[in-house]
């Protein structure tokens, strides 16, 4: 245990314990668990919103911005999706146990792939509450164990859900330290959480930038990383011009503030003076702003601002769009390989040559042919939920649903075969 904080390691500790049955339940047994804890979050709906109030009257203290507010706000309507998220998960199909890939080898032993649960994962988040009940519900669902460390502003809300949860499980008979939600608000307990390698087995951190970058440099346990999402919408000179235009306004101001949000545009010279008033009008029409580079400003003019390196590389979480023109598809593949964050790309254009092209070559998680980069999200890919996007490429990539929850072993039958001659027993 060496400097590790004992009160917490003793919560981590219980947690590991309690995963040996999270991972041995069955599907029926979970199923149950998830629809009683939707029931106790409704039935505890007053105390999670009296508690809730106590973090947004510190919040309105702190001055905390109006985005986080809003994320870390709860209201009946949201209590009641927090339990329809559960009942959703317990209608998922379970992976743990499924079997793939069974093949006979010519030794005579038949050799396939069983899914199994990773074991314990650390969610650290910032303010909405809701994941805490997301979180829990998914982790449990793919028959893991989960430690939760929410953000302080949310302290009094987690901890209200969490009860809840908690409830639930012990009444179905489960160890409720199978939901751990670490009490503290104290930034060093990420430090010591994360520093845990012998009892967590992934982390994932939720929440900006700062924060994950926080985790990946102190953790000794995997980390699943979203820095943020720099996403390009590429008009090519085959696209349709007005779906072009659908997608650029969906991807960027239906919600600018979320990571599948557009944040820059590269325009193909040659639809470049058909398109960009278009688009300039329409993005300015409904509060958006464009800056661009010097081809884009000799189409629009001076009123859009220069763009600037460092514009190419914002997630600006803002109606606020860089702007490009590019010669081909060559030069948008190479200003996406450049500031690009791996998350998602997309292409508008009639060609099946360059959809082929962008599908293969453009490095992102999430790929898209004259779709929306708001689809880049777990429920709309056909996930059901998602615990998270990951950027990185091991062991999952993009929106990470149940499946991501787990991982495969080796099952190997056999009926006495051995891989070498057996000397003569003595008892032959």
């Amino acid at each position: 245990m060496s400097d590790l904080d004992p009160s917490l390691y003793d919560l981590v500790s219980a947690c590991k314990a309690a995963s040996r049955q999270a991972a041995s339940l069955s599907t029926e047994a979970k199923n149950r668990a998830l629809r009683a804890m939707a029931e106790a979050l409704l039935g505890r709906r007053t105390e999670i919103l009296a508690a809730n109030r106590l973090d947004l009257d510190a919040a309105a203290e702190r001055g905390l911005s109006d985005a986080m507010t809003d994320r870390l706000t709860l209201t009946p309507e949201r209590i009641d999706k927090m339990a329809d998220a559960l009942r959703e998960v317990a209608g998922f199909d379970d992976p743990v146990g499924q079997i793939a890939d069974v093949r006979r080898r010519p030794s005579g032993i038949e050799v396939g792939r069983m899914r199994v649960p990773l074991g314990v994962i650390a969610m650290i988040y910032e303010a909405r509450p809701n994941v805490t009940s997301d979180a829990a519900g998914l982790c449990f669902k793919a028959g893991n164990a989960v430690v939760l460390r929410g953000g302080s502003e949310a302290i009094h809300s987690n901890r209200a859900v969490a009860s809840a949860l908690h409830e639930a499980l012990a009444h179905e008979g489960i160890d409720p330290a199978v939901v751990t939600l670490v009490p503290t608000t104290d930034r060093e307990a990420i430090k010591d959480l994360i520093r845990m390698n012998e009892h967590l087995d992934l982390v994932i951190p939720r929440g900006g930038e700062g924060l994950i970058r926080f985790v990946d440099e102190h953790s000794r346990v995997p980390v699943i990383k979203h820095y943020k999402g720099v996403c390009h919408l590429f008009v090519d000179e085959t696209a349709d011009l007005g779906v072009a235009l659908d997608l650029l306004l969906d991807g960027k101001l239906s919600r600018p503030g979320v990571c599948n949000a557009l944040e820059t545009l590269l325009v193909h010279a040659s639809v470049a003076e058909a398109f960009l008033p278009r688009a300039f009008a329409e993005m300015t029409a409904n509060g958006g702003q464009l800056r661009g580079d010097d081809r884009t400003r000799q189409i629009l003019g001076d009123t859009v601002p220069q763009a600037t390196e460092a514009d190419y590389e914002a997630e600006f979480l803002a109606p606020i769009l860089a702007v490009r023109v590019v010669d081909d598809l060559d030069q948008a593949l190479d200003h996406v390989a450049t500031y690009g964050s791996l998350h998602t790309e997309v292409i508008a254009t009639e060609s099946v040559t360059n959809a082929r092209r962008w599908v293969r070559e453009a490095d992102a998680s999430v790929v898209l042919v004259n779709a929306s980069s708001r689809f880049s999200d777990g429920g709309e890919l056909g996930l059901g939920a998602e615990i998270g996007i990951s950027t990185t490429k091991l062991h999952a990539f993009g929106p990470m649903g149940l499946e991501a929850l787990t991982t495969q072993k080796f099952v190997v039958h056999g009926a006495g075969e051995t891989r070498h001659a057996v000397p003569p027993r003595a008892d032959a």
